[in-house]
């Protein structure tokens, strides 16, 4: 577990702060952080490079000179690869460079770059920056107060105005949203620091855990109208219909005649 001071601006301790285990308290993945950031960089590339060939260059339709009779070897165009002036075989052509790399993986490359950055000591958690107005001054007091001497990156809310302009001037500072927060940055710096506001995870602080992420928005159900209550079918008689007695059906009678003589 990784304990940090809770500091004010003034650089003052106003208590102790435990970071979340699972973001500041793994073992950092080196190969998995390289793999990231080089997919990271290799998306930044524009990829607008790009040569002509010997059938992009202009002119060269004609033939330099006669097949036969000249002790030359034959040509076909003076825009060929090997004369000055030619196309360019096997030159660069527009491409991207994009590698595709699984969200997991990029979650787990962060937290092994916070990791790296706890374990050496360069985490620093503030209350909070209460800036009155936007003035350079201030912020660079406050680093100097909280003993942060070289590069640093500091996480912000995109709607605290006042600590955003307060550091925009400073090129030592590189300013960056908590939904932005990614391996590349954190590993290009050599201090993080957070606010109670902006910190990541689950921190503990004195015996009650302060949770920092943001709360899930109700979801309004949906009214759901009731249904009659269905009628119960009649009950069905059990007596039986008495049976039906069955009539003899008569033989037709014979014909009386007197037999022929």
């Amino acid at each position: 577990m990784t304990t940090v001071a809770l500091q004010t601006v003034a650089g003052k301790a106003n208590g102790s702060l435990t970071l979340d285990a699972e973001l500041f308290g793994i073992q950092p993945n080196v190969p998995l952080m390289h793999q990231v950031v080089t997919a990271q960089l290799a998306a930044r590339r524009s990829g607008t490079q790009s040569t002509k060939t010997r059938s992009e260059v202009r002119g060269g339709g004609a033939k330099p000179f006669k097949q036969k009779g000249t002790g030359n070897a034959r040509q076909g165009s003076i825009r060929a690869p090997h004369y000055s002036g030619g196309g360019v075989a096997l030159g660069p052509k527009p491409r991207k460079y994009d590698q595709k790399t699984p969200k997991k993986m990029i979650k787990a490359a962060l937290r092994s770059a916070l990791s790296d950055r706890a374990a050496e000591g360069k985490v620093v958690v503030i209350d909070e920056w209460g800036f009155e107005a936007p003035k350079t001054k201030d912020a660079k007091a406050a680093l100097s107060a909280l003993g942060i001497d070289g590069k640093a990156l500091v996480v912000v809310n995109i709607d605290d105005t006042n600590t955003i302009r307060s550091f925009l001037n400073l090129r030592e500072v590189q300013l960056i949203e908590k939904n932005e927060l990614n391996a590349y940055d954190v590993l290009c710096n050599d201090y993080i620091v957070f606010s109670e506001a902006t910190l990541p995870g689950t921190a503990k602080k004195g015996n009650e855990p302060v949770t920092h992420k943001a709360a899930p928005k109700p979801v309004a159900k949906k009214a759901v109208a009731k249904k009659a209550p269905a009628k119960k079918p009649a009950a069905k008689s059990t007596a039986k219909a008495p049976a039906k007695k069955a009539v003899a059906k008569k033989a037709p009678a014979k014909k009386a005649g007197g037999s022929k003589k």
